[in-house]
């Protein structure tokens, strides 16, 4: 796996594969340095596509070592291995509606934390986000959808509350809140998480994805410091 010039460029096979395991010093720090990199590769249009090709398809077959897991919404146009510029393997992806988050999708998680030793979680939430304005027109009107969309609708409920309390009424905002209250609910609902985050093997990053200008920046981290190394991509 190639690796862009702001964490090492080209590395041996041997030391990429050391790179993709929590147990090395500062990981989910590399690991989040690569997204950032391949966003910036995205929004300037200088794509690399790395890990697309036959040969790497055939080398990942046996066994994968992805370097982060994206909790996304469902968003057709929230690609995550093209807005990150990635390929086969890398990335570990569940996508739900509004990247509202339940026992299968925590479970899918923990997998990846505690069985493949990925060593970031990033919750990958978009402005404009649908989940989150039919939560807010449910809420307005005191209605709810029928079948099995009002499980979406009434898991962004506890983001829209948390927005009422800060004075937040502006649909980015709340979008902003939610995906922070998806990364705290995911570290209280999984203690697996929960520990290997205290171990310092892995890490959270709340990002919130601008569908127009193709770039991503920090709306929560855990621990904390993340935050600010996720510059604007432009």
């Amino acid at each position: 796996m190639s690796r862009p010039g702001p964490i090492g460029g080209q590395r041996e096979a041997e030391t990429e594969r050391e790179f993709l395991t929590a147990d090395v010093p500062g990981a989910p720090h590399l690991a989040l340095a690569e997204l950032i990199a391949g966003n910036r590769r995205f929004v300037t249009d200088a794509l690399r596509h790395p890990n697309q090709n036959a040969s790497h398809r055939a080398a990942v077959a046996a066994e994968q070592h992805p370097f982060a897991v994206i909790v996304g919404c469902s968003d057709s146009r929230l690609a995550a291995e093209i807005i990150f510029d990635r390929g086969l393997g890398d990335l570990f992806v569940v996508r739900t509606a509004g990247h509202t988050v339940g026992p299968e999708v925590l479970g899918s998680v923990e997998y990846a934390v505690t069985v493949l030793r990925t060593p970031l979680v990033v919750v990958l939430g978009h402005d404009s986000c649908g989940a989150v304005q039919a939560a807010r027109a449910a809420a307005e009107t005191g209605t709810s959808p029928s079948g099995h969309l009002r499980a979406v609708v009434d898991a962004v409920v506890p983001s829209l509350r948390r927005a009422r309390d800060a004075g937040v009424d502006d649909l980015d905002g709340i979008v902003d809140i939610h995906i922070a209250q998806t990364v705290a609910a995911m570290l209280e609902s999984s203690e697996a998480l929960a520990t290997e985050v205290a171990a310092g093997r892995c890490a959270v990053v709340g990002m919130s994805y601008r569908l127009a200008a193709g770039e991503v920046r920090a709306v929560a981290a855990k621990p904390a410091e993340l935050v600010g190394t996720l510059a604007p991509a432009a």
